[in-house]
């Protein structure tokens, strides 16, 4: 989980260093704003927004049972938080795997992807989808 955590943390810490000098001479607002705007891509970049996770073969028992795709994600990735961003709420119906955190989501990636982790890689009916567009996959749900 620590390793999910440093792009956020760094982004905080670099928001505090930001603010440091406006709020030195005197300019709170912006300041302010500096802060707001790192804690917002902070709590972006965090495993936080993302639906709670299961493992690889959990997720993919699930998805077998109700026919619901299983995503494979990690934390910072940009279009893993384009995909969950334009999913919205729905986002929380799809099975989502830290690839992180779960060594044989990991490999299930790799497998599938040429030996690299590229994500999201979205397994529809047991056929992944690396990358897929978010309405496509708003479709399938």
């Amino acid at each position: 989980m620590t390793r999910a955590l440093i792009l956020p943390i760094l982004l905080v810490l670099c928001g505090a260093l930001a603010a440091t000098g406006p709020a030195l001479r005197g300019d709170t607002g912006t300041a302010v704003a500096y802060v707001l705007v790192f804690l917002v891509l902070a709590g972006v970049c965090s495993p936080l927004i993302f639906p709670r996770s299961v493992g690889s073969a959990e997720a993919r028992r699930r998805g077998a049972a109700d026919g619901r795709p299983v995503v494979y994600w990690r934390p910072g990735c940009a279009y893993c938080m384009r995909l969950r961003l334009r999913l919205g709420r729905r986002a929380r119906r799809l099975h989502w795997v830290n690839i992180w955190r779960d060594p044989a989501g990991a490999a299930a990636v790799r497998a599938v992807n040429d030996g690299n982790e590229t994500v999201p890689t979205v397994f529809v009916a047991d056929r992944p989808h690396t990358n897929p567009d978010p309405r496509w996959v708003r479709e399938q749900l």
